[in-house]
C-alpha cells in the first residue's frame, strides 16, 4: 500500500472553511478520551483497538463501513445515568438515538426505562423483553392502532401531546376497560440550543401543548375529567445537544408553575415531573458535556428551589438522556476509497459510505472528528473534508478535519461519537446497504443488527 503524500490541499489551518475547524492537533496519533469510548486506545505499533479488539480485525470479519458498539462503555454510562440519579428518580432510555433488542435487554439488566416514539419501536422493546410498565410511549401523532397496543401492554405511561390525542387515548382505554397513566407534553417557551437558550414569545413546533394562552391548563382540565386516563404528571423537552442547565431551570421553573395552578383549580398534586434529554456528548474535543452526576444534582436543586418557592412536595423526576448514553459508545469504521487535493482549498478523502450512514452532517451542519485507525503516522497535517460516495454534493461526514499527509487508499479511518442518530436515521439512498452494528466486548464482536444485503432491497421491490 503506497504512503506516499498527496501534494497540494493546505497542510495548516491557513485557509478558513466557514469556522468549522480549528489548529490542526500537536499529535494527530492522540485519542482524545471525550470523544472515543471507554475502551478505545491505540497499540505501541499503531492500531487502534476497542474492548481488546484491532480495527484490522473487525474490518476483516465484519466488512467497511459499519458502526461499532463498545458494549462496556454502554453499560458503563447506564450504570451512571442511574446512580446518579439514584432510586427516587426515574432514568429512561430515549430509543430514538438507537435501539435494537440487544440494546433493550442491556437496558433491563442494567436497571433503566425505556421511552419510545413508534409501533416498531414499542415492538422491540416489547419483544426483547422490556417490562411494559418501564415503558413510556412518546410521539406527536400517534395512531389509534399504536396507542390501542399500548395500552393492551400495560405501558407505565403515555405522554399526550395534542387535545386530539387525550380524547383519543381514553376512548381506547375506556374500550379495553383499562385507566392509562398519563402525562401531557407542554412547550414552556425555552428553546435550548448546546450553551444558549432563547425564551420565545410563542411556540413554534410541531411537540406539546403551549403554556402560553392557557393551553396546557386546558389539556389538564380535559384529562382530569375523563374515567380512562390517569394523568400522573408533566412532561417538557427543551432542545437537543444541550451542555448546561440554564434552560432547564427556567424550563422547569414553568412546569412548577403549572402544577400550582394545577393544584390550586383542582385540589391535586401531581407526582411526576419529566425534563426530556437532549444532554450533550462530545463530538469534537471542543465540547465539553457535564457528567451525569453533576446533572442529576443540578436537576434536583432546580426542581426542589422551584417546588419549595409554589409549596409544593416535590415530584418524581425522569430524564430522557439517549444520545447521552450511546452517542459515544460507537464509533463508525470507514475504508478510504479516494483522496482528492484542491490545491489551495483542502482534501477531499471519499470513503465507501457516507451520508446513507450518517446524515446528520447534512441536515444538521453536525460537526465530527475523525482519525486514522489502522495505523499510525508522523507525516505532517493535511486538511481534508470526509466525504461519502453518494451522488450529492452535500454527502459529507466530516466537514473539515485533519488528518496524516500520507492518507493513502486503502486506509481505515474513524469517526466516533456516532452511536446516536446515525443508524437510526440510515438510508438506503442510491440503493446502499445499511452497515451492521457490531457489538465489542472482551476481545469479541458480534453482530447485533446485520449489514443489509442485496437480497434485501430486492425482497421489498415487489414490482
Amino acid at each position: 500500500m503506497s504512503r506516499s503524500a498527496h501534494p497540494a490541499g493546505p497542510r495548516h489551518a491557513d485557509v478558513l472553511s466557514e469556522g468549522h475547524y480549528s489548529a490542526p492537533p500537536a499529535d494527530l496519533n492522540a485519542l482524545d478520551p471525550k470523544v472515543w469510548s471507554q475502551t478505545v486506545t491505540r497499540t505501541a505499533d499503531g492500531q487502534v483497538t476497542v474492548g481488546g479488539i484491532e480495527v484490522t480485525r473487525l474490518a476483516e470479519e465484519f466488512g467497511t463501513p459499519a458502526y461499532f458498539l463498545d458494549e462496556a462503555d454502554f453499560r458503563a454510562r447506564c450504570q451512571a445515568w442511574r446512580d446518579a440519579f439514584g432510586p427516587d428518580a426515574d432514568v429512561f432510555y430515549a430509543g430514538k438515538a438507537f435501539l435494537s433488542r440487544a440494546v433493550v435487554r442491556w437496558l433491563h439488566e442494567e436497571g433503566l426505562n425505556l421511552d419510545v416514539c413508534s409501533g416498531g419501536e414499542l415492538t422491540t422493546a416489547l419483544d426483547a423483553g422490556m417490562p411494559a410498565e418501564r415503558i413510556a410511549f412518546h410521539g406527536n401523532n400517534k395512531t389509534p392502532e399504536e396507542i390501542e397496543r399500548a395500552v393492551a401492554a400495560g405501558v407505565g405511561h403515555i405522554v399526550l401531546d395534542s387535545f386530539q390525542e387525550i380524547v383519543r387515548v381514553a376512548h381506547i382505554a375506556d374500550r379495553l376497560g383499562k385507566r392509562q397513566r398519563v402525562q401531557i407534553r407542554v412547550t414552556v417557551g425555552v428553546e435550548a440550543h448546546t450553551h444558549e437558550f432563547i425564551a420565545t414569545a410563542h411556540e413554534d413546533q410541531k411537540f406539546g401543548i403551549a403554556l402560553a394562552g392557557g393551553e396546557a391548563a386546558e389539556a389538564v382540565r380535559r384529562a382530569l375529567k375523563l374515567d380512562g386516563l390517569e394523568l400522573v404528571g408533566i412532561h417538557s423537552h427543551i432542545g437537543s445537544q444541550i451542555f448546561d442547565t440554564a434552560g432547564f431551570e427556567v424550563a422547569a421553573r414553568r412546569v412548577v408553575s403549572l402544577l400550582a395552578e394545577i393544584r390550586d383549580e383542582h385540589g391535586v398534586e401531581l407526582p411526576e415531573i419529566d425534563l426530556g434529554g437532549g444532554l450533550g456528548i462530545a463530538y469534537t474535543s471542543d465540547d465539553d458535556p457535564a457528567e451525569p452526576h453533576d446533572i442529576a444534582k443540578s436537576l434536583r436543586e432546580i426542581v426542589t428551589r422551584e417546588c419549595a418557592a409554589a409549596k409544593l412536595r416535590t415530584p418524581r423526576i425522569s430524564v430522557e438522556p439517549g444520545r447521552a448514553i450511546v452517542g459515544p459508545t460507537a464509533f463508525t469504521l470507514y475504508e478510504v476509497g479516494t483522496i482528492k487535493p484542491l490545491e489551495g482549498l483542502r482534501t477531499y478523502v471519499s470513503v465507501d459510505g457516507g451520508m446513507s450512514d450518517n446524515i446528520r452532517t447534512a441536515l444538521y451542519d453536525a460537526e465530527y472528528s475523525v482519525a486514522l485507525v489502522s495505523r499510525s503516522s508522523d507525516a505532517e497535517p493535511m486538511l481534508v473534508r470526509v466525504v461519502g460516495k453518494h451522488c450529492e454534493s452535500g454527502d459529507i461526514v466530516v466537514r473539515d478535519a485533519f488528518l496524516p499527509a500520507d492518507l493513502a487508499p486503502g486506509d481505515l479511518i474513524a469517526v466516533p461519537a456516532t452511536g446516536a442518530y446515525c443508524r437510526s436515521m440510515a438510508s438506503n439512498y442510491n440503493h446502499a446497504l445499511r452497515p451492521p452494528v457490531v457489538a465489542v466486548k472482551d476481545g469479541a464482536g458480534r453482530v447485533i443488527v446485520r449489514r443489509e444485503t442485496e437480497e434485501d432491497l430486492l425482497r421489498l421491490d415487489v414490482g
